[in-house]
């Protein structure tokens, strides 16, 4: 699992990474689990990407894949889709915008961010994990 000193650097890495992009996003980091361990909205964010941003954290997390993995798998599944998000309580988030974190084959944790399109907010989230000397596979 990330520690608080790791996820708040990983939050920071993609703060800068979407301001060098121009492009105000919420930002979150959850653990393995899918517990949000750090957490900004960058000024000018849309307020809905607070809660985006964190439920493509915690899809990465939970599949230990990106988040634009579980899109695709289910384009055409928007039913089965909508029954995870629902039994999930929302926290599912099939959309482009998050990575998983890990360590020497180990998961650790996800980051996610909302606020641009779905390629610019991965960007931002494979940047800052890239920085902070971790990997987004195993």
């Amino acid at each position: 699992m990330l520690t608080l000193d790791e996820a708040t650097a990983l939050l920071s890495a993609a703060r800068t990474a979407a301001t060098e992009q121009g492009v105000p996003m919420s930002l979150a980091v959850m653990d393995p689990a899918g517990h949000l361990l750090a957490f900004a909205r960058m000024d000018r964010a849309p307020w809905i990407s607070a809660d985006v941003a964190q439920g493509k954290a915690w899809t990465a997390a939970a599949y230990g894949t990106p988040s634009h993995a579980q899109k695709e798998k289910m384009e055409p599944m928007p039913n089965f889709a909508g029954a995870l998000t629902s039994m999930t309580h929302g926290r599912y988030t099939p959309q482009t915008g998050a990575v998983p974190v890990y360590r020497d084959g180990t998961l650790l944790g996800a980051v996610g961010a909302s606020g641009g399109t779905g390629d610019e907010d991965q960007a931002v989230c494979s940047s800052a994990v890239a920085s902070e000397g971790f990997a987004t596979s195993a």
